[in-house]
This record gives structure tokens, sequence and C-alpha cells, in this order.
């Protein structure tokens, strides 16, 4: 007894003096790059060991180093040790050179703006829990990936169906042609679900289904006792939400599809007819013909949002959202057909023959019809400065940095010449953009179809070379839209990729398309309307879904760990070697018709709030000349983040004016349908040659 009061003794004066829990720390700003900053601790006293929780959700909960900062933000840790005491402390990377300090002056600025276009209101009113959740661990095949060549088999389960295993026992035997025997161990506690019975094959490469298949190497899984929320490197919970921007981007597309009485269906033949030139009166206003107008429009969209966004939406979504993006794609044409009516309905048209057009003249002159002048009058100018914004962003910095980095990947010769790069790149811009919306329709008219002919013959190409594939792929694609696994966030998980996907890359409600169409020779506003409901279908439903189908027929969608144009270029790679660098050269192609085309979308908002002079125009060209070399040249993080969400944002104020004016565009629909009816529209007289 003596003993073991001392013992106690010695324990209570022990802990009652244990040293105290502190914690240091030292930043590393690691070369002048941005998103590079690093925080290493250093940590005494207490009882180990220590757990981390960083304000970084990248940094895991047992690293007491968190790298991959961004400079000039704090970051916040809390230490605790296992005896329940922490200890937070904050730290910030300190800026060294002018990109770190713009980067870490705009990260705020996006997380502001994310906060908006990506809020989620149903959970936010608590109509469903955003958190992600795993109902079961899955078991796979050991070191298997998409190019693994070798058939596996179930040779012997050891645990039988529905029983209780834990972390590390033996459940089953299995055997490759190549491999042998593996055995494999429980990855979780649970329930004990058998996916493929013994001595049945799991997974065979020279079978196109399983190739195909998402997850078809997966043979097990594990019922958990109760769903166990996934959660980020730090301990954060994984939230899936459903993103306000897709909700408003969605819905509004649904209604005018609704309220135009599926004009995106009825009239697309009528669409065709415009397109190849038909109704083209060469004495109308304007300044392009519709087919130039269609394709400044459809540069803008087209680009590498249908290589690299497409190939995040699938790895992320499966093959199923492919399915949801083909759906919003076809909502969309409906969007563009109210917001490009009305482009041409309230265009500004000068002595000199240059047209001003767009949302900025229909919400603040529509609005006005409406005794809402100055309602108009704030949402037109909302619009023209996130559209200068996006112009100088996203439609031309972004552009201009990710086409460099691609070429610089299939040409390693570039690598390091940025700057070099991006000078000669502004100056093919410019040799463009110069000559004004004539210049630039003529340009577009030419590269639009010749780099999406490249692009859709190459798809069409792996598609036939792989066309065994076919009903497997689109099986996948069907049953990855309708019944997906939990893996991939549920049915409502894969729709939200792939509105998201489709309502990004074909802008529409955006209204920027609706400036490029405003310049277009008609008299009759609903005929551009009806050209302008192609885009969504070219961009979303041919081209990205191409791109989709590509990844699914060649299994790359289940590729893990990569993402991107890289992804994209791998699949292509994988049946023609040499196609990764044709792919390269289209990205610039995309990249370089996005760039003329928004230059002259952030021009117009420009001369809208700084006046329609000659002069003003040429500021803005030169200035948007310049951002070309600075997007090639330098790394800017955040601020193409911004910029790039801008473009999202145009479609607040551009919405709010199309609901209010739907009614005066359904009328303006049924007059035109009348008149075509009737005959009395001009229509090009075709020549017999005979």
């Amino acid at each position: 007894m003596k003993y073991f009061l001392s013992f106690l003794a010695f324990v209570s004066l022990t802990l009652g003096y244990a040293q105290e829990l502190t914690v240091e720390g030292k930043t590393y700003n690691v070369s002048n790059n941005i998103n590079d900053g690093a925080i290493e601790l250093s940590v005494e006293g207490g009882v180990e060991p220590y757990s981390y929780k960083w304000s970084n959700q990248s940094t895991p909960l047992t690293s007491k180093r968190a790298q991959g900062l961004v400079e000039g933000i704090p970051y916040s840790v809390v230490v605790t040790d296992a005896a329940g005491n922490s200890v937070t402390k904050e730290f910030e990377v300190e800026t060294e050179s002018i990109t770190e300090v713009f980067n870490g002056t705009m990260t705020p600025a996006v997380s502001a703006l994310g906060a908006v276009l990506f809020w989620d209101p149903f959970a936010a009113i608590g109509i469903y829990d955003p958190v992600a959740y795993a109902d079961v661990k899955l078991i796979g095949i050991p070191d298997w990936s998409n190019e693994t060549q070798d058939r596996f088999v179930v040779k012997q389960w050891l645990k039988g169906e529905g029983q209780s295993v834990a972390v590390g026992d033996d459940i089953a035997i299995i055997t490759s042609d190549k491999g042998g025997d593996i055995t494999i161990k429980a990855n979780a506690k649970g329930k004990l679900i058998h996916k493929t019975d013994e001595g049945k094959v799991i997974f065979n490469s020279e079978n196109p289904e399983h190739v195909i298949e998402q997850g078809a190497h997966y043979f097990a899984e594990i019922k958990y006792d109760e769903p166990i929320a996934m959660i980020h490197p730090n301990g954060d919970p994984i939230v899936k939400g459903i993103p306000f921007i897709v909700i408003w981007l969605v819905f509004g597309a649904l209604f005018f599809t609704l309220r135009m009485g599926f004009i995106n269906i009825r009239g697309f033949k009528h669409s065709l007819d415009l397109a190849k030139g038909k109704y083209d009166d060469p004495n109308a206003p304007g300044q392009v013909t519709h087919f130039q107008a269609l394709a400044t429009a459809v540069s803008g969209t087209v680009g590498l949002g249908n290589i690299a966004g497409v190939a995040v939406a699938v790895s992320l979504g499966g093959a199923g959202a492919t399915f949801w993006m083909i759906v919003c794609g076809l909502l969309g044409m409906s969007s563009k057909f109210v917001e490009c009516t009305l482009g041409v309905k309230y265009r500004d048209i000068l002595p000199d023959g240059r047209v001003f057009g767009g949302p900025m003249n229909y919400l603040r002159y529509g609005l006005e019809k409406r005794n809402l002048k100055g309602f108009g009058k704030v949402l037109a100018g909302l619009f023209a400065v996130l559209a200068i914004g996006a112009s100088f962003g996203g439609g031309n910095m972004f552009q201009a940095n990710q086409s460099f980095e691609q070429l610089a990947g299939q040409f390693p010769a570039l690598a390091g010449n940025g700057f070099w790069f991006g000078v000669v790149t502004a100056i093919l811009v410019g040799v463009v953009i110069i000559g004004g919306i004539n210049s630039i329709a003529r340009v577009t008219g030419k590269v639009v179809p010749i780099m999406a002919s490249i692009y859709i013959l190459a798809a069409l190409a792996v598609i036939i070379m792989n066309i065994q594939n076919i009903g497997p792929a689109f099986s996948a694609i069907v049953d990855g839209a309708f019944s997906p696994s939990a893996l991939k966030g549920g049915i409502l998980g894969v729709l939200v990729i792939g509105f998201q996907r489709a309502a990004f890359s074909n802008e529409a409600g955006v209204g920027s398309a609706a400036i490029a169409h405003s310049t277009a020779k008609t008299n009759h506003p609903p005929s551009e309307g009806f050209v302008a409901l192609l885009e969504p279908f070219i961009d979303t439903v041919v081209v990205c879904t191409l791109t989709a189908l590509v990844l699914i027929f060649t299994g790359m969608h289940e590729v893990e760990g990569m993402a991107g144009a890289q992804l994209t270029s791998d699949a292509f790679g994988s049946q023609i070697s040499w196609f990764p660098y044709v792919l390269a050269v289209a990205v610039f192609l995309f990249a370089f018709s996005t760039m003329i085309s928004w230059s002259y979308y952030g021009m117009r908002a420009w001369t809208y709030l700084f006046g329609k002079s000659k002069r003003s125009e040429m500021l803005y060209k030169m200035l948007f000349l310049i951002f070309v070399v600075v997007g090639a040249s330098v790394s800017l993080g955040a601020v193409l983040d911004f910029s790039d969400m801008m473009i999202l944002a145009m479609s607040f104020p551009n919405i709010i004016g199309l609901y209010i004016m739907s009614g005066e565009v359904r009328g303006d629909l049924n007059n035109y349908l009348k008149k075509l009816k009737a005959n009395q529209l001009f229509k090009k007289v075709v020549v017999d040659k005979k």
C-alpha cells in the first residue's frame, strides 16, 4: 500500500509539474513564385502525440508542416496534445515579389465572390445536409489502374456474405493471370458485401465492358454500421452542395424554354437555315452576317473548358455527368435565344456603321420602357464593370496562361519563354482586333470551323477506333446518370457536376454572346435569337459531349490523380500517338479565338462606361494586348480566379433583365413566326444553273 501511495504521489507530482504545451513556428517563402509558402512548427511540452488542425484543408492532422500556402494570407493551426490541452497560433508567410502581393490581395476577394456564387441556398435553410457521407468502403484490386493489362478472378471468399469484419481481417483470395494469388484484407470495420461471386471474373482488360464500366475493379464492399462523414486531410468535412450560380443559370434556362414554347427544339431547323445564309439580306442594318456573328460568339465559348473542364467533370462525376451536361446544353439554347434577340432589338448603330449592343443596352433602355430607368442603369453599369474585368482575366490572361502551359508541355523549347510567347500572341491578337468586329468576324469565321472540325474529326476517329465499346459506354452514361455510386456523390452530385460544366462552358445566360450577335445584319431581332441558340448545341451538345465520349470510350475517365487538359490529351494519345501535339495547337487556337472575341465584348462594355469614341476603343485594345503578355508570362493565381468568376457573375444582372423582358421577346417571336409562315421575310433567290 505504501508503494502504491508513493507511486500515486509521483504521478501527481509529475503531472502537476508537466511542462506546459508550447508552440513556435517558422515561415518560409520558398521562391518568388506564388502559392509555395510553408510553415513549420516546433512543439514542446504537453503529452505526445500531438495533432495539428490547420486552416489549410490540404494539410493532414498529423503534419507539423504546412506547404503550398498563399503568401500574405494568415493561416491558423490548433495544436492539441494527448491530454486534450491545446494551443492556437496564427502565421503569415511574408510576400516578396509583386505577383505574391497581387495574389495575396486578391485571395480574400476570390473567397468573397465565391461565397456568393457557390452559396448553397438549400443547405442554408436546412432542406438537406451538404456534408458528403460514405455508406460503404469499396474494396478493389490492389494497385489497379486504367492501364492494367490482366485478368482477375475471385478464387475464394474467406469471410461470408454479411459477416462482420474488422480492419486487417483476411476476407478473400483473388488470383490474376500474371501475378498469381493475392490475399485481400479488410480496410474498414462493418458488414462484408460480396459484389463478385466466388470463381467469377472481377476485371478483364480484354473485356470492353470492364474497361468502360465505372469502378469495374471493385469486387467487395464493407457497409459501415453508421454512415461516416468524408473529410479533408485537415479534418474538415467534405461538402458537396448545389451552388447558387448553377441554380440561377439552369432555372433561368428552364424558365425561358417553357416561356418560349420549347424554341430550342422547334426552332432548330430554321436556325440552321439562317446560319447557312438563306435569309441574309445584304441591305439589312448591321456589320456582319448571321454565320460570322455565330462564329464570333462560338469562338468566345468553345475553349479550354471544352477540353480541360469536361475532363474534370467526368473524372469527378463519372460517365453519368455527360448525360446531365447534354440536358443543360439543350436548355441553355433557350437562354441564348432570349438574350440575343434583345441584343439586336436594343442595339445602337452610329452613322459610321459601328454597332453598340448587348446587355448594357437592353438592360438600360429595355427597363427604361417599363419605368425602371434607375434600376436598369444600375444593372447595365454592373454588367459593364463585370464584363470588362472578365475580358481582361477569364477572356484574356487565363487563355494566354493556359495555352502557353499546354504548348510548353508538348514543345519543351517553349518552357521559360512565357514573355516572348505572350508578345507573339499579343501581336497576332492585335492584328485581328485593331480592325474591329469586321476583322474579328472574318478571322473567327475561318478559324472556328477549322479548329472545331479538327477536334471533332479526331474525337470521332478515337470513338470509331473503339466502336466495340459503344454499348458499354452508353450504358455507363445512363447508369451513371440515374444510379451513380455514392463514390461519385449520388445522383444529385452527378447532376450538379454535369449542369455546372455545361453552364460554365456555353455561357448561356451570361449575356456575352448578345454583344457579338447585336452586330448581325438583320431587320428582325428574333432571327438572330434563332442563330444564337445553335451556340450551346455546338459548344456543349457536340464538342463537350465528344470530349466526354473520348474519355469514356478509352477508359480514361477512371484515371485518378489527373484531370484537366492533360487527361484529355492522354486519352487522345492512347489511340493516336501524335495527336497530343495537334491538340496542343488546337488549344492555342481555341484560346486565340476566345481572346479576340472577348476583346470585343470587353471593348463594348468599356465604351458603354467611358464613351464611344475611337480613342476610347484604342485605349482599351492597347490595355487588352498588354494583359495578353502579362497572362502568358506571370503566374497570377487568385487574380485569374477572380476575373474568371466575374464571367459567371455577369449572369446576375443579365438574367434579371431577361425575366422582366421575356414577355416582350415572346411577342416578338410570335410576330416573326407569323411572317415566316406567310413568306414575308427576305429570302435569297436560288438561281437554277441548268
